[in-house]
């Protein structure tokens, strides 16, 4: 069964975000953040279809998330969580 669910989540995540292109980051404004309920901001990744994606400590969206990664390098990515 996890299996399955790891799958449905893979599929959704392909279908939203295979082929898209990143057209802006940006940390969330206080207004955005005020919105959320959240004393931090996070990175905002704006989607060529208008979509946009920041990272949350949880699936609730219990307060935001840093986001790490690694670039083509092996260089470390990490946009963290800020206050403004």
């Amino acid at each position: 069964m996890a299996n399955n669910t790891v799958k449905t989540w893979e599929d959704r995540a392909a279908k939203a975000l295979v082929g898209r292109t990143i057209t802006g980051a940006r940390y969330l404004t206080q207004p955005e953040m005020d919105n959320l309920g959240w004393s931090k901001s996070v990175l905002l990744l704006t989607l060529d279809d208008g979509s946009l994606l920041f990272p949350s400590r949880d699936d609730e969206g219990n307060g935001g998330g840093a986001l790490f990664g690694v670039d083509k390098g092996g260089n470390n990515l990490t946009f963290p969580v800020i206050r403004l």
